[in-house]
């Protein structure tokens, strides 16, 4: 049996070879996830990365932030902010994109088979349940692309298992592609069914009051880093509960609550489940 104490030691030793090779690295807690924001940037309160829209590093010295804390800095990895992080790491992670590099993280068999009979052949490294197929450029990241699997490139992690076998391959259309969605499946469902009110019985003051509430609707739902499921649905019942009843929603509105939160990687079948959720809580 391997003590822990070797075993974390050795999630040190390996960081700092990938960092060397210019993979951004950051540990992972148990249960795979990378460990929470320190107090000062509990909620967000640093003003540093709080939405993290585009990929760049945090700035604070602890492992903050998840993927945006990855980093190739050997002083940053070894010093004493990171130190205790390490003592109690389960595993390394890595910012795939950060090391120019997407991940097409396979679940099970059948996402598998489907890899192996649609995509290019690439570097492949086994995971507990599948594999992951490693290729050379950068996309941006989605979960449940298709059933089983995850596209993690920009903006999220992937657990180090390995260096893999194979040759890395530049990143094909085919797995670009799989991002793409046609704006229908950002509709959601019932909006006829929301009341019209009498012309003047709008409450709302101007149509900026409704634009600006979308926008901010859209800005909460691109910067949720965890928990991205409870965000959009928070989202979608704050928007309900606000214009839901006046009539003033239309199409394009929800167009954008939906493809903000499948850009976060919700499926269609996850949007509309929120959605409706939110409507028959607020009993539209």
């Amino acid at each position: 049996m391997t003590h822990p104490a070797l075993i974390r030691r050795d999630h040190l030793s390996t960081a700092l070879r990938l960092a060397v090779d210019g993979v951004p690295v950051l540990p992972l807690r148990r249960g795979k996830v990378p460990f929470a924001n320190c107090p000062a940037c509990l909620y967000t309160a640093c003003g540093g990365r709080p939405n993290m829209k585009t990929p760049g590093p945090c700035t604070c010295p602890y492992p903050c932030h998840g993927w945006a804390a990855a980093t190739t800095d050997p002083a940053v990895i070894e010093s004493p902010q990171w130190a205790w992080a390490w003592r109690e790491a389960a595993a390394v992670a890595y910012h795939p994109g950060g090391a120019g590099l997407t991940v097409v993280d396979l679940d099970h068999a059948d996402a598998m088979a489907w890899a192996q009979a649609t995509l290019p052949a690439t570097r492949t490294v086994p995971t507990t349940r599948g594999e992951h197929w490693i290729y050379e450029g950068v996309m941006t990241s989605a979960n449940g692309v298709r059933d089983g699997v995850d596209i993690k490139s920009t903006m999220a992690y992937a657990r180090w298992r390995g260096p893999g076998t194979g040759t890395l391959t530049a990143l094909p259309d085919t797995v670009r592609a799989l991002i793409v969605r046609s704006p229908t499946v950002y509709q959601a469902p019932c909006i006829d069914a929301l009341p019209t009110p009498a012309v003047g019985a709008c409450p709302h003051r101007t149509p900026a009051y409704l634009e600006r509430g979308i926008a901010m609707a859209v800005e909460r739902i691109n910067g949720a880093s965890s928990a991205v499921h409870a965000t959009v649905y928070a989202t979608f019942l704050a928007v309900l509960s606000t214009h839901g009843r006046c009539g003033c929603l239309t199409e394009n509105h929800t167009t954008r609550l939906f493809a903000a939160a499948q850009a976060k990687g919700e499926s269609p079948r996850h949007c509309t489940d929120a959605w409706t959720n939110a409507r028959t809580r607020l009993g539209l």
